[in-house]
């Protein structure tokens, strides 16, 4: 084996890594979710671990459209025991740091790589993991990156899903721009937008787009706007709520629920989307599609076993039921109707994970007692779900 092919160095970062070397924990992806994970491993005196990232520490929020800013508010209040919504680490608060209640994706990739800084982290930039193999009989994975072959004994998946946007939801989907793909708002050309999907993604365009100036319509197959739901995992958030008000008092946003599009077309002048109930809306711009995003797990699907919903099916500890030692943190995360998709909730995950491949390693596990204080080491699900009154 060459010296290209053994060693794994990156661009950048700690001492380069060899196809020779056994980890003890590999995490994928230095986003949010990695780096949280990283840090509560540092906290166990984990040394043999590394963070793999193909770009550059919170790679995925530096490309959100320039307007997008967090739905969560930061709020420094860690001196009376909370901790900021959006923090992913102890004693850290972006909303101090920052000076920003509703930081924008580029500000909050700033505070992610500030906490790699400080906690050292071993993260290795310009890696891509192209595939994860199943543990051998020396009972080590094997991940197959863009720089060689790298050997762990567990793998934590935390490689996201922003960039992964959903474009085969319907015939003609990618004759689309996915929200995901702008980088401002102000960039589009046009007076008159089509959004196809009504969740958080779909009402931020309409309302930036319509503060622009813009005419905007919202096709969505049900109506999100209108759900009584407390959970923002599933109905939109309030912060959205509070700026829908004044984009619909524009005159310029029209909100179209019921509106389960098969298909998009071109025609002469444009473009044609047309939904199950046989309606049909004409639009002179490329339509905007806000469907989400794909996720990241589809590269190791086959290592998971499925739900009867299609999604992944977890163990208590997060851990493929199907791979012991594959592990999963962030925003894929679902238990029984439970969904962690959002920083504050995925974020109370970490300690469970981190617990579980400790209690293997045989380290002691005193460090997370005060995780467990804080509120994030939730392992007792029985607790989480609707239950706001009023």
């Amino acid at each position: 084996m060459g010296e290209q092919s053994r060693k794994l160095s990156g661009n950048g970062g700690p001492a380069p890594l060899s196809a020779d070397d056994v980890l003890d924990v590999a995490i994928v992806g230095a986003g949010a979710a990695g780096v949280g994970c990283g840090i509560i491993l540092h906290a166990l005196g984990i040394k043999r671990f590394a963070l793999l990232e193909r770009d550059d520490v919170g790679a995925s929020f530096t490309r959100w459209p320039a307007e997008t800013r967090f739905l969560t508010p930061s709020f420094t209040s860690n001196g009376f025991g909370m901790l900021d919504l959006n923090a992913i680490a102890l004693g850290t608060s972006p909303a101090y740091g920052l000076q920003r209640e509703h930081p924008s994706g580029p500000e909050y990739a700033d505070y992610l790589q500030t906490l790699a800084q400080h906690f050292e982290l071993p993260i290795h930039k310009g890696i891509e993991v192209r595939g994860v193999c199943p543990p051998t009989r020396q009972g080590n994975f094997l991940l197959e990156t863009s720089h060689g072959t790298l050997q762990s004994r567990f793998v934590i998946w935390a490689a996201g899903e922003f960039q992964y946007p959903r474009l085969d939801a319907f015939p003609g989907a990618d004759l689309c721009l996915h929200s995901s793909r702008v980088r401002s708002w102000s960039e589009l050309s046009g007076d008159e937008f089509l959004i196809l999907g009504g969740y958080e993604s779909g009402i931020d365009a309409a309302m930036h787009l319509v503060a622009g100036g813009k005419r905007v319509r919202v096709l969505d197959a049900g109506s999100r706007w209108t759900s009584e739901s407390s959970d923002p995992s599933v109905a939109l958030s309030p912060y959205t709520h509070e700026r829908l008000e004044v984009a619909r008092a524009s005159g310029r946003l029209e909100l179209i629920g019921g509106a389960r599009i098969i298909h998009v077309k071109r025609i002469p002048r444009g473009y044609a989307v047309c939904s199950s109930d046989e309606r049909r809306w004409k639009t002179a711009n490329v339509p905007l599609l806000a469907t989400g995003f794909a996720g990241s797990l589809r590269m190791v699907a086959d290592l998971f076993d499925r739900r009867e919903d299609g999604q992944i099916l977890l163990t208590e500890h997060d851990e493929s039921s199907r791979t012991p030692g594959l592990f999963v943190v962030g925003p894929e995360v679902k238990h029984d109707k439970i969904i962690f998709c959002f920083i504050y909730k995925f974020r109370q995950r970490f300690a469970v994970v981190a617990h579980a491949i400790g209690k293997r390693l045989g380290i002691d596990l005193a460090p997370l007692k005060v995780y467990r204080e804080r509120g994030m080491f939730l392992d007792d699900l029985s607790c989480c779900g609707e239950q706001c009154t009023c």
